[in-house]
């Protein structure tokens, strides 16, 4: 086994009296690749920092490597000094470092390096940090969050880099599909300690639980020695003093253990406000359309969203995401057609932006709109300290301003709010932000049981796939112009039936490409010898037309019966055999346009 190059031991660390850190430990090898998880606020950026260097700890040993380059990836980067972009990226390098790294990544997290970093939004300035800790490919590589503020395409882009990357990882994310795919070990901090388990992230849900299940078992096997105990000094023989001062002193020191043992920090216990039940019919959108400039944003769409709908809306930054959940939502108008409302509607919004925060506004005061120490949930008075518990927020916390809050504990925080107000349409943008994976569950269950109807962005694939029942996605991945289209299912699904799609579209093409020389050889020997067209061809000619338009009449007639956004949910039977008839038909109408087109060419060259 390599020598370690970063190795952190009985790590101690507090803030106020409180520890954050009782003894948690780190050790990373050469080409290790270990993410960390734990609760928010269990002290895992604060750990990060210590490896970078950046944190003092009281007490500990804290080991580097002389030789090793470390980089790590900050939240609120430093542009101070540097006029471009690229400059600062490249101020990362070290003296044998490629320049040409910083262009190739500045390239794919999507700037171009000449940006001012004074007019960068906070997705940019990411994406800049990004860029300056991956270029030089240091020995250890600290990740807080790297996924933050990227859209799909270059999430999935930063996996492959950071999989075939020679650099040792630690890195902290939410993104459940990306600690699976990148990590082939976990450290787990919990109250202050931390335990290793070298395999990846997939394996470690199921572990966690079973040390969680040992634990509790030794404590109740704790309580029952010390209750075996108390009964002995009670009623045990008593003759020889000096040994039951041994046990006296052996039963202390349980019931210190016992009383001084620290479970796990509890889970979010709520449910979302019941309110009114919808019309059945919530959205109808009819061939809407925006455009911004020269630019379409979206092209001619339809759909319609029934109550009980959960709708996924994915695609890259600036796809135009944000404005049609706008428009869907009748907070934007298009630019021509229709969108139509449903009746009863009671709508709550959880911005990805988080601007419904003041941050000089304290907790309770939030949650209450100031109306006092109560608040109203589910027809229930309950007293805000009591509600913000199910939350994980402490009592004493009610009147800390929100400022003083981690990126994790406001999400929280929206989420009570958002859960105590009744709703019957939840529009979530970005809501998976800042959670850690305990909170990400409870809202995939609230979203996956929420009796209403559900429309959200999100760039989490195992968010998605866990609750919606059907993605809106751009109809041209990778360069999006303003088609988008509805696949049945989440973000998987959606893959699947693009990957058919284009295999199908494949298959035509060959086929297509393989009767071209055929029919081409037989049309010069009929222009040879006859000078005109054959009877066969003649009569395929004249009723091609008719067998089109059948087709497409019977590809009208399936895409109006899967316009039903119920019919995968309830029938989805139906709903497969429908979608294969209509990818047969197309790929039948494709030919018959292919062959009139040749026949007709050859036609009028025939003829003239």
């Amino acid at each position: 086994m390599a020598p370690p190059i970063l190795k952190l031991d009985d790590i101690f660390l507090s803030f106020g009296g409180t520890p954050l850190l009782a003894g948690a430990a780190l050790q990373v090898e050469p080409g290790d690749k270990i993410c960390l998880v734990g609760r928010n606020g269990s002290g895992k950026s604060t750990l990060l920092k210590i490896a970078a260097g950046l944190v003092e700890v009281q007490s500990g040993e804290v080991f580097r490597h002389p030789s090793s380059t470390v980089r790590y990836l900050e939240q609120a980067p430093d542009f101070a000094g540097f006029s471009t972009v690229q400059a600062y990226a490249e101020a990362g390098l070290g003296p044998g470092d490629d320049h040409y790294r910083v262009a190739y990544l500045l390239s794919h997290l999507g700037l171009t390096g000449e940006e001012d970093p004074k007019n960068l939004s906070g997705g940019e300035a990411r994406r800049a940090a990004l860029a300056r800790v991956l270029a030089p490919e240091p020995d250890i590589l600290l990740l807080d969050e790297p996924t933050n503020h990227l859209d799909l395409p270059t999430i999935e882009w930063l996996e492959g880099e950071l999989q075939k990357s020679r650099s040792a990882l630690v890195l902290i994310s939410h993104d459940r599909r990306f600690l699976e795919k990148v990590s082939t070990a976990t450290v787990w901090l919990d109250r202050g300690t931390s335990r290793r388990l070298d395999r990846g992230f997939a394996h470690f849900e199921a572990w966690r639980d079973q040390v969680l299940e040992a634990e509790e078992l030794e404590q109740h096997k704790l309580g029952k020695a010390i209750e075996r105990e108390e009964h002995w000094l009670r009623y045990g023989v008593t003759a020889r003093r000096k040994r039951n001062m041994r046990r006296l002193g052996e039963l202390q020191t349980m019931r210190s253990q016992y009383r001084g043992h620290k479970g796990p920090q509890g889970t979010v216990q709520a449910t979302i406000s019941d309110a009114q039940e919808s019309g059945k019919l919530v959205i109808e959108a009819n061939k809407i359309t925006k455009t911004f400039g020269d630019r379409p944003i979206v092209a001619p769409f339809s759909t319609r969203v029934h109550r009980g709908d959960c709708i996924g809306l994915v695609g890259p930054n600036g796809a135009g995401k944000t404005t049609l959940l706008k428009m869907l939502t009748g907070q934007l108008a298009p630019d021509s057609g229709t969108v139509k409302l449903g009746t009863n509607l009671e709508i709550a919004t959880l911005d990805q932006k988080r601007e419904d925060l003041n941050p000089e506004e304290t907790l309770a005061h939030y949650l209450t709109d100031g109306r006092g120490e109560n608040l109203l949930v589910n027809g229930e008075q309950r007293h805000v300290t009591g509600y913000m518990k199910e939350f994980l927020f402490q009592p004493e916390q009610a009147r800390t301003p929100i400022r003083n809050l981690s990126g994790g504990e406001r999400a929280r925080l929206m989420l009570a709010r958002i859960m105590s107000r009744p709703a019957n349409l939840l529009i979530l943008d970005e809501p998976t932000n800042d959670l850690d994976i305990e909170t990400l569950d409870l809202l995939q269950e609230i979203v996956a049981g929420f009796p209403g109807t559900v429309i959200l962005v999100s760039h989490d694939r195992d968010f998605l796939d866990r609750t919606v029942t059907s993605t809106i996605a751009p109809a041209v991945p990778d360069a999006p112009d303003g088609r988008w289209i509805e696949y049945a299912g989440g973000y998987s699904d959606m893959l699947a039936q693009r990957k058919g799609a284009v295999e199908e579209r494949k298959k035509a093409e060959k086929a297509a490409e393989r009767s071209k020389p055929q029919e081409a050889a037989a049309s010069s020997e009929t222009a040879k010898g006859k000078g005109k067209l054959s009877y066969k061809q003649k009569f395929v000619l004249d009723n091609l037309p008719k067998e089109m338009a059948k087709a497409e009449a019977e590809i009208a007639q399936r895409e109006e019966q899967m316009a039903d956004p119920s019919l995968f949910t309830k029938d989805p039977t139906t709903f497969n055999r429908l979608a294969a008839e209509m990818e047969k038909l197309r790929d039948s109408l494709m030919k018959m346009e292919e062959e009139w087109l040749e026949l007709e060419m050859l036609r009028e060259e025939l003829e003239g």
